[in-house]
Order: structure tokens, then sequence, then C-alpha cells
């Protein structure tokens, strides 16, 4: 669809499932030469992406990406920052201790930083790069009792997303931002399931118990390919004049216009 990528080389992190799957697989299948960072390689890379392990919790995690990087292709034309998860505990202020905080900021906002920070010399020299950073809509709409402290973490990313489009938009760089809501992952599987395990309900109770908490007026989670499709249009040059923004694809379920 994009003729644009053909060629360009893109890093996904978080990139061996979910989300991040579809999307490094979304932008090989549009021509891009697709780089995925995450802790453990997936079994199934049947695009065989090149796998960097790297533990983005660490500032060393970063650094190590960006040579590997750097050193074996020479340049960077896509980032997406996708690496995170909701880490904490429910139960909203007093469940969560210092290490809880800590966690949910290492993984959701300072990987982020750190990737961007050590990449965007060279794609300023080159004058031209898409840079998306994969945000949440609880963000905008935080549940107190389910994603305090990974919604303010995700909060910051979309604050640190707009001053970074500002300042290197002059640069040729475009910086986007896009906050999926509630997605059919394993890890949203997961999550469901430890749901219904503590409250004793069943996991199509605590799936509908979400579904009407956050409101979804679409009445189902996305497919990950759904969220994959919009980072391969704001990484193709059809987006050329978008920077500065913040996609929802969460089905309907932002209440504002």
């Amino acid at each position: 669809m994009y003729d644009s990528l053909n060629g360009k080389i893109a890093l996904v992190t978080g990139g061996t499932k979910g989300i991040g799957k579809s999307i490094a697989d979304k932008l090989s299948e549009n021509g891009a030469v697709v780089v995925v960072a995450a802790r453990t390689e997936a079994k199934d890379n049947f695009n065989n992406h090149h796998f960097i392990s790297a533990d983005l919790f660490q500032a060393e995690g970063a650094e190590k990406i960006a040579k590997e990087i750097l050193e074996k292709y020479g340049k960077i034309d896509i980032i997406v920052n996708n690496a995170g998860a909701n880490l904490s505990p429910g139960g909203g202020y007093s469940t969560l201790e210092d290490e809880d905080w800590f966690r949910d900021w290492q993984l959701n906002f300072m990987s982020a930083v750190r990737i961007n920070k050590a990449l965007l010399p060279a794609m300023i020299e080159q004058k031209d790069g898409a840079i998306i950073n994969i945000s949440t809509g609880a963000a905008k709409q935080p549940i107190w009792d389910m994603t305090m402290s990974y919604s303010s973490a995700k909060a910051a990313l979309n604050a640190y997303s707009k001053a970074l489009a500002n300042e290197v938009g002059p640069k040729g760089i475009r910086v986007n931002t896009v906050s999926p809501g509630v997605v059919k992952t394993p890890l949203m599987n997961e999550f469901i399931e430890n749901m219904a395990r503590q409250s004793g309900a069943s996991f199509e109770e605590s799936f509908r118990n979400i579904i009407d908490t956050v409101g979804v007026p679409m009445g189902r989670m996305a497919e990950p390919e759904e969220v994959a499709g919009i980072v391969a249009f704001l990484a193709s040059s059809e987006s050329k004049y978008i920077t500065g923004t913040n996609i929802s694809v969460d089905g309907g379920s932002s209440p504002t216009v």
C-alpha cells in the first residue's frame, strides 16, 4: 500500500508479540527492513525481522539497539516505540509502591525517551524520519483502580511526543502518537484473566466490565492489525504533513470530540 516504505529501515520496540508484532509485520509487508527489539525473540518470526535482544528497562538497552542498527544499516528512517505494559497491581494509590511507579515509568516512558535520544542524531543528519510513539487511551481516561501509574507514564509520553514534534519538525522529522483502546493481545487476555481470578468472575464477565468501564461504542476489542495500519500510514509519505498528532484507535471510547 505504501511504496514509500521500500528500503526504509524501521525499528519496532516490543515487536515480537501483540500490537508490536502486527506493526513489524505491516511495515515489512510494505517494503521496510524491520528491526525488532525485545528481551526474548519470538518463535514465529516468519518475516525474518532483524532481532536485537535488549532490556528496555535499562539505559544500556537503548544504546545497544542504536549501536547495532547504525553499524549494520548506517541509518534509521522509522522508529516505533511500542514497548510498554500495565505492570502494576490494581487497587488505587494505596497499593502502589515506589518500585511500581518506577517500573511503569521506565518501560512506558523512559524507554521511548532513550531510544529517540540515541537515534535522533542519525535522523537529523539525513533530514528525514518518522517517529511513532505508542500510547494508550488510558492516558486520557485513567481508571484509578486499574491503570493509575501506567496512565501517568503514558500521559507523560503524550506531552513529550508533542514537545519533541515541535522541536524536530523544522529538521525534517515527524513525531506522532497512536493511542489504542482495548486491544485483543496476549497481554490483555492475561490482564483480564488476572482480573477475573481476583474478583471471582468469569473471563467474559471481566471483559464486559472493562468494555463497560471504558465505554466502547463498538462493543469489542480492537485487533492488533487495526492499530498497525494506522502506524504504517504515519510512517509513510502519505502522512508527510502530519506531525504532533495523537490518533485514537479505540472504537469510539474517547468521550470528547
